[in-house]
């Protein structure tokens, strides 16, 4: 395994295994399965309702608690001063630890500063081991570490060749704000596996399109989530750091971006509806 190292020495390993879209019922299977491939960065959301099955699964390994790294995501109904505090308190129930490593802002609506106000608390206290952002453009991860004490560590965002992120990561990379990669194929919902350029590559080193776009990633320092229900996918998007792409590859993936997402405009005021939709949706469940 390769690691990124943040802002304020936390290690982290590039390849993660995310559990969004994993249903409860399988989600302590799933993660044991990852784990037995080899898997110990685990990426979860109050949101997903899976904290539990999660810290579940790692309890159920014998594996060291020490030896995982395990991120979970603020819900928006959570945020504001006090109430972001609280909401974690019950993720640390719920995922069965004293800690946690990594906990970002899950979107870039509501109370943002009351909410990182109350990480950056839970940071200065050492039950967060580092604090970060997820869907953060440029113009709203600037505006919060000006007015804010703690640098964001982390920012994921949704990366992928036709979606890369260009403005963003340049932005991060200034800063020292480690990018992180959800959707790294966009969900399956481009044609992004039939994709001649990555299907060549692929044939070039005898991997599959999955691990080629992985190891893209990888390659630029970007950590990556990926996830799957079947453990022999698991094992061969974990198992990408035997080979390397040239830079001729590197630069013929590049070539693929659209400069759009493959989800939505986070900036669009219909995206951001969306979103206060979900909350009432979702009230109370998280």
């Amino acid at each position: 395994m390769e690691y990124v190292t943040l802002n304020n020495g936390v290690s982290v390993p590039k390849v993660g295994f995310g559990i969004f879209k994993i249903p409860k019922e399988d989600t302590v299977r799933a993660v044991l399965d990852a784990i037995e491939v080899g898997y110990r960065h685990f990426d979860t959301a109050q949101s997903y309702m899976n904290e539990e099955e999660l810290g579940t699964a790692i309890r159920q390994s014998g594996i060291p608690r020490k030896e995982f790294f395990i991120t979970t995501k603020v819900w928006l109904e959570h945020f504001g001063e006090g109430k972001t505090e609280k909401s974690l308190e019950r993720s640390l129930k719920r995922l069965q630890t004293d800690y946690i490593d990594l906990v970002l802002l899950h979107q870039p609506f509501n109370d943002i500063y009351g909410a990182w106000r109350d990480l950056e608390k839970m940071y200065k206290a050492d039950t967060l081991k580092a604090i970060g952002l997820s869907n953060f453009e440029p113009d709203r991860m600037l505006d919060l570490m000006m007015f804010n004490d703690v640098k964001p560590q982390v920012n994921q965002l949704e990366t992928n060749p036709f979606c890369q992120q260009q403005e963003a990561q340049a932005f991060m990379k200034e800063k020292g704000v480690q990018p992180a990669a959800w959707a790294p194929f966009g969900e399956g919902n481009t044609d992004i596996f039939t994709n001649p350029i990555l299907k060549q590559i692929a044939e070039n080193h005898g991997k599959s399109i999955p691990q080629v776009i992985l190891r893209w990633l990888t390659q630029r320092d970007i950590v990556v989530l990926s996830k799957s229900s079947k453990k022999e996918r698991m094992a061969e998007n974990f198992n990408i750091f035997d080979f390397a792409l040239t830079d001729d590859e590197m630069k013929a993936v590049a070539s693929l971006d659209t400069g759009k997402s493959t989800f939505f405009d986070i900036t669009d005021t219909k995206t951001v509806a969306m979103f206060g939709d979900l909350v009432a949706q979702r009230k109370g469940l998280t």
